[in-house]
């Protein structure tokens, strides 16, 4: 078992209310992602959880207990941080094994689990390599190893792909995700990355200010964002938000665009604008459009494109895919 409810859980540093107050519930099995900019609270949230915080208010309820009170060694759950934290003078066997000799299991015991673990993370041939002679991919493995052998309820990660490149970020993003499906043990995962969010969550939790703006999967977030701050975050590149007149001549006090909901062309369409800048990327391509409308939009077409800086274009939204907001923000 695995599920976590916050009911009304709230945490204050000094004057500061860092988290108001927030409910949530994380069923057994999930995958589940807290997302939002830099100081929304995300971090923080997942520290109550842990038990590395104590809340100002409300309570955390653990497999059907209630787990406010209890020490981290008592939830039943295993954190993994964006620091490996792995001893260096340790090799990769009895780091995993570390937190199994402290609970006093025996050796037979533990060789099983490590090489269990060893063996589901790709690991078997580093078991007796100190941690220098790893790289970053395989020492966040090991970290996750020395969690997995705890047998934990849940996975609590934060961030722990901030300090690998984006290639070794991406093969991380593959290994947690089919680590998931051959354990199906909940997991909780934080990350500023909405691409990390997307690709890997079943539900992901959008944070704003220690406020949850919006809970859902990530198509539903992406095709039906609540409000703007959900609309803004989730996707990439950011959808586009015009508002004026084009606004309310949809009724709306503004309107989103999302790039790739966006035609281009050189000969007609609905609004007229200059080509500024166009990034190349391979199977995409970004052309940002300066138009009298909105100002600079973001347009995405599939593979290379002729148009060149300083070309008048037009674009034409589709109609099905534009996304209203009354004056408040909230989506119509």
């Amino acid at each position: 078992m695995g599920s976590i409810t916050l009911q009304k859980v709230s945490k204050v540093f000094g004057e500061a209310k860092v988290i108001p107050s927030i409910d949530l519930d994380i069923k057994d099995g999930e995958f589940v992602v807290f997302v939002g900019p830099s100081g929304c609270g995300k971090s923080t949230l997942l520290r109550l959880i842990a038990g590395l915080e104590d809340v100002s208010g409300g309570k955390i309820v653990i497999d059907g207990r209630d787990a406010t009170e209890k020490a981290p060694s008592e939830r039943g759950l295993a954190m993994v941080f964006q620091s490996y934290a792995l001893y260096p003078h340790m090799s990769v066997r009895n780091n995993i094994a570390f937190p199994l000799k402290m609970a006093g299991v025996d050796k037979a015991e533990i060789d099983r689990k490590v090489t269990d673990a060893a063996r589901v993370l790709n690991l078997t041939d580093y078991l007796e390599r100190k941690p220098r002679q790893l790289s970053g991919g395989q020492r966040q493995r090991v970290a996750i190893g020395r969690a997995i052998v705890r047998q934990p309820s849940a996975f609590l990660f934060d961030e722990p792909l901030s300090n690998l490149d984006a290639a070794l970020r991406v093969n991380m993003r593959l290994e947690i995700s089919e680590l998931h499906q051959q354990l199906k043990t909940t997991m909780v995962y934080v990350t500023h990355d909405q691409v990390e969010a997307m690709t890997m969550a079943d539900k992901i939790v959008v944070l704003n200010r220690g406020n949850i703006e919006q809970v859902g999967s990530p198509l539903e977030l992406y095709s039906r964002p609540r409000n703007l701050f959900v609309a803004g975050f989730i996707g990439s590149p950011k959808m586009n938000f015009i508002t004026g007149q084009h606004a309310a001549a949809l009724n709306a006090h503004t309107i989103g665009v999302r790039p790739e909901h966006l035609t281009i062309s050189t000969t007609e369409g609905l609004w007229k604008g200059e080509a500024s800048v166009t990034e190349h990327l391979g199977s995409d391509t970004f052309i940002h459009v300066r138009t009298e409308v909105a100002g600079l939009l973001t347009v995405r077409v599939l593979g290379d494109t002729g148009i060149r800086a300083g070309e008048t274009v037009y674009l034409t939204p589709d109609p099905a895919r534009i996304h209203r907001f009354n004056e408040k923000g909230v989506a119509k």
